[in-house]
């Protein structure tokens, strides 16, 4: 019989599953999280919406031997031919891949523990719902809580029941947490904030921009301004005042309004804003770049917030999710006290007064945000499914509480 040290090691198999569309920031923690696991030598299968050729890590993770699979597909059926079914009925094409998953998690050997990764908090309620139905145990990543996004009151049983059923529920914020309770109307006991993967080094670096041709701040973010806030931003830099200082921006991303904020942008004559695409190498964005600028109406945890305290720079942003929780105002960045323009405005001009002092500022900010995540939230995360895994085990295989 084998010893509990020697069980301790034993391979488990876990599923993932992600409720998103498509490849964003918030498939980061779940994919490298996979990959950690498979590193370890635990089996690891993941299931996706949609599938694109070398995105993220998806090459890594089929190197690795991990067995992707698509839901958005039907044999035989072209990809482009699914995707236009699926915007001509939505409800069809989530129901077929409700259906792919069903089968797939019946006719394979039961997982250890599932992963069921949100973009929100409650768009893979159909999905979670499968696995409760099944009787195979899961957790649930929520990346984003928002009041712009509520579940529907027909959606509220079977929302509040994963979360009741879940062994735990990982959101990136303690405000996302509180939030979702008050969304759905109960507490969630069984619940802890967890940490998504950063693109920047670890290692703090020390070098600052040069001034001499005025400061210089990121936006960066998908260009998507009902959640993003860009549209905010560029009626406070249109205003007379900041066209007369030396400060530019730099919209990095993109998105479903790109051109439409390009277009507001020059509607207003703004020669100090430009847009620089989508940044494949976020740590060069902060080599000559002074700070983050960050209008959001609505997030999780931002990782650009994380990125650019980390990486030594001053962070303006908005009072939403959890940006609160790692960013103090006046000691490590400025904080506008609501998603609008006048606070926007406010927290600039704060900011502004005290720009000889940014990068003292940023420099606090890179100390105080190696306290608050971990150098490899991945791995950290991956530790802690292993451990929920080996506890569900340990009784058994009971998934009661």
């Amino acid at each position: 019989m084998a010893s509990e040290s020697e069980s301790r090691v034993r391979p488990k198999r876990f599923a993932f599953i992600s409720s998103n569309f498509t490849w964003g920031g918030s498939e980061e923690l779940w994919s490298l999280t996979a990959a950690a696991l498979a590193r370890e030598g635990h089996r690891v299968t993941a299931y996706k919406n949609r599938l694109k050729p070398h995105e993220g890590n998806v090459d890594e993770l089929r190197g690795m031997g991990v067995r992707l699979i698509e839901l958005a597909r039907f044999p035989f059926l072209p990809n482009a031919l699914f995707s236009a079914i699926f915007w001509i009925s939505p409800p069809l094409s989530v129901a077929w891949q409700a259906l792919r998953l069903h089968l797939s998690l019946r006719l394979r050997k039961r997982p250890d523990l599932v992963i069921i990764s949100q973009g929100g908090n409650h768009d893979a309620f159909l999905l979670a719902g499968i696995c409760r139905r099944l009787g195979h145990p899961f957790v649930l990543i929520s990346q984003k809580a928002t009041d712009l996004y509520w579940p529907r009151d027909n959606w509220l049983k079977e929302v509040r029941a994963i979360y009741a059923e879940a062994i735990h529920a990982f959101f990136v914020s303690e405000h996302n947490h509180r939030l979702t309770e008050e969304q759905i109307g109960c507490r969630i006991e069984r619940a802890s904030v967890t940490r998504n993967p950063f693109m920047v080094p670890w290692t703090k670096r020390r070098d600052w921009p040069g001034e001499e041709n005025g400061l210089r701040l990121a936006c960066v973010g998908r260009l998507y301004p009902k959640e993003k806030g860009q549209d905010m931003l560029l009626r406070v830099l249109a205003s007379a005042k900041w066209r007369g200082r030396p400060l530019s921006v730099t919209f990095f991303g993109s998105g479903e309004q790109q051109e439409a904020l390009q277009a507001m942008a020059a509607y207003h004559g703004l020669s100090s804003v430009r847009f620089g695409g989508y940044a494949e190498n976020v740590a060069a964005i902060w080599d000559d770049h002074h700070g983050l600028v960050l209008p959001t109406r609505a997030e999780g945890l931002p990782l650009v917030l994380v990125e650019a305290m980390m990486s030594g720079r001053v962070a303006i942003v908005t009072d939403v999710a959890g940006n609160r929780e790692v960013l103090e105002d006046e000691r490590t960045g400025f904080i506008a006290d609501a998603p609008s323009e006048q606070a926007i405005d406010d927290a600039l001009e704060r900011a502004w007064a005290r720009r000889a002092e940014w990068r003292a500022i940023g420099d606090t900010a890179a100390d105080r945000i190696r306290t608050l995540v971990p150098a490899d939230p991945a791995r950290t995360l991956a530790a802690e499914l292993v451990a929920i895994a080996e506890r569900i085990g340990r009784s058994g295989g009971e998934i009661g509480h």
